[in-house]
C-alpha cells in the first residue's frame, strides 16, 4: 500500500527524534586527484538512446484485462487490472495472481541469465568494497562494552558484550545463527534489561514487518518462555526489568493502535495497554529519554503530533501530556535535570528550542530558549548530564552545536566545511564526549568522539574500502537548477576528476521527494561502479523533501504535489543544458515515494530518460487513496489528500497518479521491483503498472519486473543478498547505456 515513512524515529540510545531533514542553498565543490581510466566511450547520442535494451526474444507476459468500473463524485474510474489485487489480502493465494507474478519473474530471469556476467562483475565489485570483518565502534552501558562485528563471508552481524569486571567477551546475539533456515530475516530492535541479565529482541522472517519478540537469559544462555507476536518492532524494558513495552499490530492492520506492557512470565493475552489510539489516521511510537527517567509516547499524523511522558519507574502511571494534537505541530523531545527539552515548529516552521518543568509540562508552561529562524533549521537534539547537542543546518551547511545548560555554546569544527553530519549512538547520560557521524559524497562514513574538554575530534572509525579508494580522484559539487516556476532546486553531483562538461557523459539521477525526508549527499561504495565507468551521479533535492527547510516539504505535498515532479524533470533539463549530460542519456532511479516520482517523470517526459528504475513504486496513487480498508490509507490522507471526501483531491490525484496516466506512446526501458509481503507499497502497485504499461506502450523497449515472493518493502535481507539485488539493477542501467562489462 501507500508508502509510509515514520515522522519520528525512536533511536537505540533512547531519544524520540522527529525526522527533520533540511538543507538550504549552498554551492560546494570538493575535489581530489587520481588518474583512473574509465571503462566506456563517451560517444552515445540521443538518436541511439533507446537502442540498447529492447524486448527479449521470449514473449513478454500479457496480463488479462478484466473490466472494473467505479464512480466517485460523479467521476467514472476504470481499471482493467484491478483483479491483480488479491481480494483476500493480506493473504495472497489467488492462483491467477500468483501465476501472473510467476510469469513476470520468469521473463525477468530470461533477461538476467544472458547478462549474468555483468551482474557477477558488479556484485564482485560491490563485495570487494565491503569490509568482510567490519566491526562497530564499541559503546558502554552499565559496566559492559557492547559492539557488533561480521565474520568473513557471513550475511549478518554478531553482537557481543565485554564485562569490565572479568574482561570476558560474550556473544549475546548471533544473527547468522538466528537467520539460519529462513529465506528472509531482519533483526528489528534489541535491548538489555537494566540489571544486565536479560536481552529482548524482535525479528521479522517474512518481510511483512510483523515482528516476533523473544527474550534470552544472558546468564544461563536460555530463552524465556515468553514469545510475543505481531510486534511493531521497537521495544523497551521497564525500569525494574520485569516488563517490556511494545506496540501491538492490529490483526488486519499494519500499524499499531495500542502500546502494551508485557510482564515477564505472563501470556501475551494478559498484557496491559498503557496507551490506545482511537484514530486510524495516527501512528504510534515510544522510547526512553536519554537519562532513562521517562518513557515518551507519541501519536502522529503528518504535521501533527501528540506526546505524553510516563515516569519509567512507574510504567502504569497516568501519562503526562506535553502537547495535544489540536495544537497542530510536530516536535522532538528529550529530558534532563527535571526539565523536558523540546524542538517544536509551533511558532516557526524551522523549529524553536524550548524547555518546560517535568512537573508541569503543559504547553502553556513552555519557555523559549532559542527562537525559530528563517536560515537555521533545527533538526535534532540529545541531552547529556552536562550539555546538550543540537544538530542544525544554516544556509545548507550541516552543523553540530554543543550547548551548556547555562547557555554557553559552540560549534564542532569538522575536517570539511560542508559534510553530512549526524548525532551518533550515545548511550551514557553522564559521558564527557559525544559520538558523531560524518561523511560526504567523496568521503567515506567516519565516526568521531568529540571530547568536550579539549574540543578535539577523536577518530574512532573510518569506513574501509578493501579493494581501494582514493577520494582525490573524485569531485562533488552542489548546483542550483531553476524550476519552471523560477524556484531554484538544489542538486548534488559527484563524478571522476577527469570528467568534462561536454554533454557526452551518461548520468544516473536519483530522487525521492516526500514526507519531508531528504536524500542527503552521502558516500556510497556501490556508486563507484558507475563513476568509474564514466557516469555522473546526481541527486535532485526536489520539493516534498526538506532540503531547504520545512517549507520545502510543504511546497511538495497535497495540492502542491506536482511541484515535486516538475522539479525533477526541470533539474534533468538543466543538467543537460549545462552539459553535465544530454537529454536521452540520463537514467533515473527512485524507491517507494521515489518510485512514484519515477512514474510521474516517465509519464511527463519519457524522451529524457535512457532507462528508469522504479523500486517498490507507489504508482497507483488514486486507487490506493480511495481504499480506506488498506491499513496505511487513512494516515496517508494528510500527505496526499482524501479523494473519498474531496472532489478536488480526487481530480488532482487522478491528474498525476502515474498508473492512471499511462497512454499509448513510446517509453524508455524500465526495471520495476516489488515484494509480495510489502505492507507499505503493496505488490499490486508495481504489478498493475507493469501490466498496463506493457499493454499500452508503442515501443519495443525492455520492461521487466522482479517480484520477491518472500520479502517486503526492503527486498532481500542480509548484506550480500541486497548487494546482489543492486548488482542486477545497476546492470540494467549500464546495459541501457551500452556498457556490457
Amino acid at each position: 500500500m501507500a508508502l509510509f515513512e515514520k515522522k519520528f524515529t525512536v533511536r537505540k540510545d533512547g531519544v524520540i527524534m522527529v525526522k527533520q531533514f533540511f538543507l538550504a542553498l549552498m554551492s560546494l565543490a570538493v575535489l581530489s586527484a587520481c588518474d583512473v581510466n574509465t571503462k566506456m566511450s563517451m560517444d552515445d547520442t540521443v538518436t541511439t538512446h533507446f537502442a540498447r535494451l529492447t524486448q527479449l526474444e521470449q514473449p513478454a507476459p500479457m496480463a488479462a484485462k478484466q473490466a472494473h468500473f467505479s464512480t466517485y463524485h460523479g467521476r467514472d474510474l476504470s481499471d482493467d487490472y484491478f483483479w491483480l489485487k488479491d481480494q483476500g489480502y493480506p493473504q495472497v493465494d489467488d492462483q491467477q495472481v500468483i501465476d501472473y507474478l510467476t510469469e513476470e519473474n520468469s521473463y525477468y530471469k530470461s533477461f538476467l541469465d544472458p547478462n549474468s556476467g555483468l551482474v557477477d562483475t558488479l556484485f564482485n565489485e560491490f563485495k570487494g568494497r565491503t569490509d568482510e570483518t567490519e566491526a562497530s565502534v564499541p559503546f558502554i552501558k552499565n559496566g559492559y562494552q557492547y559492539r557488533w562485528h561480521y565474520r568473513a563471508g557471513e550475511e549478518y552481524p554478531t553482537y557481543t558484550r565485554q564485562s569490565f569486571q572479568n574482561n570476558k567477551e560474550q556473544i549475546i546475539l548471533d544473527v547468522t545463527a538466528l537467520a539460519k533456515g529462513h529465506d528472509y530475516f531482519v533483526l528489528g530492535d534489541w535491548r538489555v534489561s537494566p540489571d544486565d541479565n536479560l536481552l529482548a529482541y524482535t525479528f521479522d522472517t517474512e518481510g511483512d514487518e510483523r515482528y516476533q519478540l523473544r527474550i534470552i537469559d544472558l546468564e544461563k544462555g536460555e530463552y524465556l518462555e515468553d514469545q510475543l507476536q505481531d510486534v511493531e518492532g521497537s521495544l523497551e524494558f521497564s525500569a525494574d526489568g520485569q516488563a517490556i513495552v511494545y506496540a501491538r499490530l492490529e490483526d488486519e492492520r499494519w500499524h499499531a493502535k495500542n502500546i502494551n506492557v508485557h510482564r515477564l512470565g505472563e501470556v501475551q493475552s494478559e498484557d496491559r495497554t498503557i496507551y490506545h489510539e482511537k484514530d486510524d489516521g495516527y501512528f504510534l511510537g515510544f522510547g526512553l529519554t536519554s537519562d532513562d527517567k521517562y518513557l515518551l509516547l507519541v501519536s502522529s499524523q503528518g504535521e501533527v503530533q501528540e506526546t505524553y511522558a510516563i515516569p519509567s519507574s512507574d510504567i502504569y502511571a497516568q501519562p503526562l501530556k506535553l502537547v495535544d494534537r489540536t495544537a497542530g505541530f510536530t516536535l522532538t523531545v528529550d529530558h534532563a535535570h527535571n526539565h523536558f527539552y523540546i524542538l517544536a515548529n509551533d511558532t516557526h516552521k524551522n523549529f524553536r528550542f524550548v524547555k518546560v518543568p517535568d512537573e508541569q509540562p503543559g504547553y502553556s508552561n513552555w519557555q523559549t530558549i532559542e527562537q525559530g529562524s528563517d536560515d537555521i533549521y533545527l533538526m535534532g537534539l540529545q541531552t547529556f548530564d552536562n550539555f546538550i547537542v543540537i544538530k542544525a543546518r544554516n544556509l545548507g551547511v550541516d552543523s553540530i552545536r554543543i550547548r551548556s545548560y547555562s547557555g554557553d555554546q559552540h560549534k564542532v569544527v569538522f575536517p570539511e566545511a560542508i559534510a553530512t553530519l549526524y548525532i551518533g549512538q550515545n548511550t551514557q547520560f553522564d559521558q564527557s564526549f559525544v559520538r558523531l557521524g560524518y561523511q560526504s559524497m567523496v568521503t567515506p562514513s567516519t565516526t568521531f568522539d568529540y571530547d568536550l574538554k579539549t574540543k578535539v575530534l577523536v577518530e574512532r572509525k573510518v569506513q574501509k574500502v578493501p579493494s581501494g579508494y582514493d577520494k582525490h580522484g573524485y569531485v562533488t559539487e552542489r548546483i542550483m537548477a531553476p524550476a519552471r516556476d523560477g524556484v531554484l532546486v538544489p542538486v548534488s553531483l559527484v563524478y571522476k576528476k577527469e570528467f568534462k562538461r561536454d554533454g557526452k557523459s551518461p548520468m544516473l539521477l536519483y530522487g525521492y521527494g516526500a514526507y519531508g525526508i531528504t536524500i542527503s549527499p552521502t558516500f556510497s561504495t556501490m556508486r563507484l561502479s558507475l563513476l568509474d565507468r564514466g557516469f555522473v551521479y546526481a541527486i535532485a533535492h526536489v520539493r516534498g523533501g526538506a532540503m531547504l527547510g520545512y517549507q520545502w516539504y510543504l511546497d511538495g505535498k497535497l495540492d502542491k504535489r506536482t511541484n515535486t515532479f516538475h522539479d525533477f524533470v526541470d533539474v534533468a533539463k538543466f543538467l543537460a543544458a549545462e552539459k553535465y549530460t544530454s537529454a536521452g542519456n540520463i537514467s533515473i532511479s527512485g524507491r517507494s515515494a521515489g518510485g512514484e516520482l519515477m512514474g510521474a517523470a516517465v509519464i511527463q517526459a519519457p524522451e529524457l530518460w535512457r532507462s528508469v528504475n522504479l523500486g517498490v513504486p507507489f504508482v497507483d496513487v488514486l486507487n490506493t487513496m480511495l481504499d480506506e480498508s488498506l491499513p496505511l490509507t487513512p494516515p496517508e490522507w494528510e500527505e496526499w489528500g482524501n479523494p473519498l471526501e474531496s472532489v478536488d483531491a480526487f481530480d488532482l490525484l487522478k491528474s498525476y497518479s502515474p498508473y492512471d496516466n499511462i497512454i499509448a506512446r513510446d517509453y524508455p526501458p524500465m526495471f520495476v521491483s516489488g515484494g509480495l509481503n510489502d505492507p507499505r507499497v503493496t505488490y499490486w502497485e508495481p504489478a498493475k503498472w507493469t501490466a498496463k504499461m506493457r499493454s499500452t506502450k508503442t515501443d519495443n523497449n525492455l520492461l521487466v519486473m522482479r517480484i520477491n515472493m518472500g520479502a517486503g518493502h526492503f527486498s532481500n535481507s542480509g548484506r550480500y543478498g541486497r548487494l546482489k539485488d543492486y548488482a542486477e539493477e545497476y546492470a540494467f542501467t549500464l546495459l541501457a547505456h551500452g556498457i556490457k562489462d
